[in-house]
């Protein structure tokens, strides 16, 4: 029998995320001696009120799982809000998106206008597959030009994995990385035919044993905002905070906009970053590395 791909996917987060909890954290006493950690799938479908050989099936890819079901499930995975985010979009995937073409998303020119306006903020446009698709003066000079690349190699996560820079650049380069994976992976259940993410997927996994196991660990996440430590080679540390902004004529475009706190040492750094790149008219081989 020919097993739904999709549903293949759903199981392998399910047994990723009942890895993660050990009986004490649902409830459950502990047992006889374990030969692995984690939940047994009996226990889940004992904590959803449904029979073992039923929840094998949904893990199995076997059987699609109903909505309250689901919610039963990720109540006992203990599954945070991004989580339960994939996890439904794993389940209903053929309503949610339709197929993407292979296509290049190119940034709206009224956004890129605003980006350039930007000249004390370093900004960048992030689409699918982690994609930089526009983005300002002082982006350029804080990470570099991007435009340097050929555009097919504009993929953040790419870069993490590719160019040395980038792991001297981020003193939390594993986080930076983990994340950009979750975020990826989450784009995966949105768009479960996206040819050119899928092949994203398959040459980072073969070029790199990290990402493999931080790919198959199924982590996910939205962006958000957060805090990043830098170490940039003119200005020195810095730590910047950064939050998205969301196209309002294209949902898949995320601006990252990064800043720090007025009168701190970043913000001072910032400034005297912006400073020294006023005076340099920015070229596609511009880098600061």
């Amino acid at each position: 029998m020919n097993r739904n791909p999709h549903l293949n996917e759903l199981g392998e987060f399910l047994k990723a995320r009942r890895a993660e909890l050990s009986p004490s954290d649902v409830g459950l006493r502990g047992g006889r001696r374990r030969r692995v950690s984690g939940l047994r799938r009996e226990e889940v479908a004992l904590l959803a009120a449904i029979s073992t050989e039923y929840y094998t099936r949904i893990e199995q890819g076997r059987l699609q799982a109903s909505a309250p079901l689901l919610h039963e499930i990720a109540q006992v995975l203990r599954l945070n809000d991004d989580q339960r985010t994939y996890l439904f979009d794993l389940a209903a995937k053929e309503r949610v998106r339709p197929a993407t073409p292979g296509d290049r998303q190119q940034v709206d020119a009224q956004l890129q206008r605003m980006l350039d306006d930007l000249t004390a903020t370093p900004a960048f446009v992030i689409g699918r597959r982690t994609d930089i698709l526009g983005w300002n003066q002082l982006a350029a000079a804080l990470w570099t030009d991007f435009g340097r690349y050929p555009e097919q190699e504009w993929v953040f996560v790419r870069l993490l994995f590719t160019e040395p820079w980038m792991r001297d650049l981020y003193a939390d380069w594993e986080e930076v990385t983990r994340l950009a994976i979750a975020q990826l992976r989450m784009e995966s259940a949105r768009y479960p035919d996206d040819r050119r993410l899928t092949a994203l997927v398959e040459e980072l996994s073969a070029r790199d044993a990290q990402f493999r196991q931080w790919w198959t660990a199924h982590d996910v996440a939205t962006r958000g905002k957060g805090t990043k430590k830098l170490r940039h080679p003119v200005v020195g540390e810095l730590t910047l905070d950064w939050n998205t902004l969301t196209c309002g004529t294209d949902p898949d475009q995320h601006i990252i906009v990064w800043n720090a706190a007025p009168g701190s040492p970043s913000h001072d750094g910032l400034r005297l970053l912006a400073s020294w790149t006023a005076g340099r008219k920015r070229s596609r081989s511009d880098t600061v590395v």
